[in-house]
């Protein structure tokens, strides 16, 4: 349990620090928790050891070891680009560690969520994981809009919780246990086990914004600071689809006749609806929020084969898709920061004035679209050649018609920046040193990862951990 033991020293030395530090120095809070968090990701690198703990409740392995490191590694990147934001708003409101806390809290329920070995540790961590990041979506209290985002996150997020459980009981009621490893060896294929999966998996499509689990994202991520938004789309939903993969391919593996169906007619939709509606929006909060819809349509592709392939293929997508989006949110909220714009049309004639965020906002968006030679090239290749084992040509032909739809209104943001002129252009401005690295950061990311060869390997390798 380093990584929750060392995560909740930090949340405790950052209470310690709210009562220690007087009033007109609690600003210092943001360079202390990006350095207690900095020095935890660093630990999450040593070897630990593996193996369950309270009964089978609390398990880990190296896969879920390796991908608590890469929720660490997005969770510090975000930190770094939201850094000049926090301290803003501390210096208006005089309180330093709230938004830590309940930050840090929502990362610890997902190392619970992710190492669960049984339902109710799941679920625990999985409210956990999602209570902090509603109160955080309401953070900008002196907005209506950030209030509207936190009350819409609560009500949808419980609404999805009851199915969840609902789906869970009716699991417990004919396998007769909570454990996953008891569930897998009882588990048939009656009525009431196909009705509770079905809730299940709805309560997990609202995390991941599934279609037609998705009508929250988009308001949400425009009323709610960038930073929560960004934190939804990529360290929420990254947990969400990797304990769902783990319950998938293991304890729900004798469902698979049903799950594969279900996966395959969720992907395709989410795939067009998430693209097509992406076509019409001019904010860049709800452009990006059905851009990451449609994302998790092209990961739904890599659960289909239900094996190493499958799991390789889903961990390295959301690791390069962490750096692709965080780069994308990143450019963003520096713009947001300093000029108040998060509209399309703001961005036109940025590179004369900007021009090394538009080539950040560039790679990632070139990333999220899958163009060469970039990281998301490759990490959809891998998508497609998931699905393509197992002969789903179809689906592979598909995902293709929804990459070249996504390309076109990519491109939209990309020629506003490099073709078009404005009167009113976002003027030159300088960010501060944390911004800066954590888009340096993103932007060596994309550029590596996808040339880095081995890393995928390595993964697959970790894969066969979970079999």
């Amino acid at each position: 349990m380093r990584h929750e033991i060392i995560l909740l020293a930090v949340i405790l030395l950052l209470v310690v620090a709210e009562v220690s530090i007087s009033s007109n120095k609690k600003s210092s809070v943001v360079h202390l928790a990006i350095f207690l968090f900095g020095i935890h990701t660093i630990a999450g690198f040593f070897k630990p050891d593996y193996g369950s703990l309270f009964g089978g409740m609390f398990h880990t392995n190296a896969l879920i070891h390796f991908f608590k490191n890469v929720l660490n590694i997005g969770v510090l990147i975000l930190l770094l680009q939201s850094a000049d934001w926090i301290e803003e708003k501390i210096i208006q409101q005089q309180r330093g560690t709230e938004f830590f806390m309940l930050l840090f809290s929502s990362l610890l329920g997902m190392y619970f969520m992710i190492s669960a070995g049984d339902f109710l540790m799941f679920y625990l961590g999985l409210e956990l994981s999602m209570l902090p990041v509603a109160a955080l979506a309401a953070y900008e209290t002196t907005k209506r809009i950030s209030s509207e985002s936190g009350i819409k996150l609560i009500l949808s997020a419980a609404l999805a919780s009851g199915v969840t459980l609902f789906g869970v009981s009716m699991l417990y009621a004919t396998s007769g246990s909570i454990y996953f490893a008891d569930i897998v060896e009882a588990i048939s294929s009656d009525n009431l086990t196909i009705l509770g999966f079905v809730l299940f998996f709805a309560g997990l499509g609202f995390k991941i914004s599934l279609v037609p689990f998705h009508l929250w994202t988009a308001d949400v991520y425009e009323g709610a600071p960038i930073s929560i938004a960004s934190y939804l789309s990529v360290i929420s939903k990254g947990a969400a689809v990797f304990i769902l993969m783990i319950l998938l391919f293991t304890v729900l593996k004798p469902l698979m006749f049903i799950w594969e169906n279900m996966v395959y007619i969720l992907a395709v939709i989410t795939m067009f609806i998430g693209n097509l509606f992406a076509l019409r929006q001019q904010n860049m909060k709800r452009f990006l929020a059905f851009s990451s819809i449609a994302q998790a349509g092209f990961i739904l592709l890599g659960l289909i084969p239900g094996n190493a392939l499958g799991t390789a293929t889903v961990v390295y997508f959301v690791l390069i898709y962490v750096f692709s989006n965080l780069a994308a949110f990143g450019v963003v909220q520096a713009i947001s920061l300093h000029t108040g714009k998060e509209q399309m049309k703001d961005y036109e004639g940025l590179y004369r004035t900007n021009p090394n965020l538009s080539l950040v906002m560039m790679l990632a968006l070139f990333s999220l679209a899958g163009i060469p030679p970039v990281a998301g090239f490759f990490g959809k290749f891998f998508l497609f050649t998931a699905a393509a084992s197992k002969g789903y040509y179809l689906l592979v032909f598909l995902a293709v018609v929804n990459v070249t739809i996504s390309l076109y209104y990519y491109l939209l943001v990309v020629r506003a920046m490099f073709l078009r002129q404005s009167e009113t252009a976002i003027p030159y401005f300088k960010s501060k040193i944390y911004m800066k690295l954590g888009l340096l950061i993103t932007a060596l990311g994309i550029l590596v990862l996808g040339l880095y060869s081995p890393l995928y390997d390595f993964i697959h390798e970790l894969s066969n951990s979970i079999f």
